[in-house]
């Protein structure tokens, strides 16, 4: 019994060790509002390009990055997350994961994995009335995504993405355009 606690313990550690290299950046926003709206879960699904995001370890050298979500039973979402390392000509990584709806969010909030039972925020902050475009958080203010269907809707569309979560308290000196 001993040894399998000990092996229990040693191999959460190792886990946890795993997590410490995706740095902590710095807070963006520290009073994270909850969603502006609803979300219609099968109008959200499909292809995302991001076009800006508070820069994280777990997106190192990501560029041409996007986000695909697909149903795979009512509240449980497929997440697919591709990104060109170092640059639009850079080699293909993939990050493969899954999601739930957190009940009585009016599906604005979700628990997605990547690795195994551990699951993060995603918080839909706000998103456009026709589904084009959405903001991204989660409650601690250290990460923010900006994502559109097209992967370069323009300069105009940025601009009024950035308003939009400035808006919301956050910090948009610390977006990384990708």
């Amino acid at each position: 019994m001993k040894k399998r606690q000990a092996l229990v313990i040693t191999t959460a550690i190792l886990a946890l060790a795993g997590c410490s290299t995706f740095e902590a950046g710095p807070v963006g926003n520290r009073a994270v509002p909850e969603p502006a709206k609803a979300v219609e879960v099968d109008r959200y699904l499909g292809r995302w390009y991001e076009l800006a995001r508070y820069e994280a370890g777990f997106q190192k050298d990501c560029e041409g990055v996007t986000a695909d979500y697909s149903l795979t039973a009512p509240g449980r979402i497929k997440v697919v997350n591709t990104c060109l390392q170092g640059s639009l000509q850079g080699k293909s990584k993939q990050a493969n994961g899954k999601a739930k709806v957190v009940e009585g969010s009016q599906n604005a909030k979700l628990r997605v994995s990547f690795f195994g039972p551990f699951y993060g925020d995603y918080w839909v902050l706000d998103h456009a009335e026709d589904y084009s475009w959405s903001i991204v958080g989660e409650p601690s203010g250290r990460n923010l995504w900006l994502l559109h269907r097209q992967p370069n809707p323009g300069a105009a569309t940025l601009n009024r993405m950035k308003a939009r979560a400035a808006e919301l308290g956050y910090d948009v000196g610390l977006l990384r355009i990708t």
